[in-house]
């Protein structure tokens, strides 16, 4: 068998993957990489060197499975998230650059350093873990109804050793009792059950669950909103990430349910994908 140096190993792979892929190249060099576990600049570094039998097999096996359409982070069981290694396997959302605008904003509002925080829907953990990794004073709770995710955002927890985040399974507000934060956030389900884009790209290996809502929607969203107001300080925010679509209606509940300061943010695509209000209400 003849060997594939780096470079006609990624050459390779990308024309394998030019027409599943929207990222072939990048695909091609994740996976490369978790079978040489190597660091990103030994690609560049050493393009000549070859890869062992074994290895070349194995990144054979693993292209074939990014052509059939298997997400990268589900064969590496890994993705990076706010510069956090995050384990990864099909029992949640992959997390996705998108959210990290929810973190930046979430940083920027000023809360004091020893705020307490809740992450609702966690799936991997990362917008709790991506908080406490910047914010070590700052209390997070995490919780998720599915028993499969909390064990997940538990292990990215004492992996990544944060230990002012406590991961707990809970169905939104279901566990938290009396609980006051000065922060709630979330990346709730928001796709309609009937969206054609369920049928494409990774979303077909992640759970439904995690991803649509009834409503069109938003249903979650608008039971987040409702029943958050309880669990927030006087003037706490609250802050979800939804649809590029939807940012209009959910002003107009967040209004309707008497939250104040109401705000919407774009991504780095320029889409509306943040929405953020405080709630001042002392009959909270």
């Amino acid at each position: 068998m003849s060997l594939l140096s780096i470079a006609q190993a990624i050459a390779w792979a990308t024309s394998q993957l030019v027409d599943s892929s929207e990222s072939a190249k990048l695909d091609a060099e994740v996976l490369l990489l978790h079978v040489i576990n190597k660091n990103r600049t030994y690609l560049f570094t050493w393009p000549e060197a070859e890869l062992t039998p074994e290895q070349q097999a194995q990144f054979k096996a693993l292209v074939l499975r990014r052509e059939h359409g298997e997400p990268v982070a589900h064969i590496t069981g890994t993705r990076e998230f706010w510069s956090l290694p995050l384990q990864i396997n099909n029992s949640t959302l992959i997390p996705r650059p998108d959210t990290e605008t929810l973190v930046e904003q979430a940083l920027s509002l000023g809360l004091p350093d020893d705020a307490r925080v809740l992450d609702l829907g966690t799936g991997t953990g990362a917008i709790a873990l991506a908080l406490a990794s910047e914010k070590p004073n700052w209390q997070i709770i995490a919780v998720d109804a599915s028993k499969d995710a909390v064990a997940l955002a538990k292990a990215n927890q004492q992996r990544l050793g944060f230990n002012n985040v406590t991961v707990e399974h809970s169905n939104w507000f279901s566990a938290i009792n009396n609980q006051k934060f000065d922060l709630i956030v979330s990346n709730p389900p928001y796709i309609d059950e009937l969206d054609h884009h369920l049928s494409q790209g990774d979303v077909r290996f992640e759970p439904l669950s995690a991803l649509v809502a009834p409503d069109n929607g938003y249903a979650d969203i608008y039971h987040i909103i409702t029943y958050g107001r309880q669990f927030l300080h006087v003037d706490g925010y609250m802050m979800l990430e939804h649809g590029y679509q939807q940012a209009s209606k959910i002003q107009q509940f967040f209004a309707q349910m008497a939250y104040n300061n109401i705000l919407t943010v774009r991504d780095m695509a320029g889409c509306d994908r943040v929405t953020m209000a405080q709630f001042s209400s002392k009959t909270s």
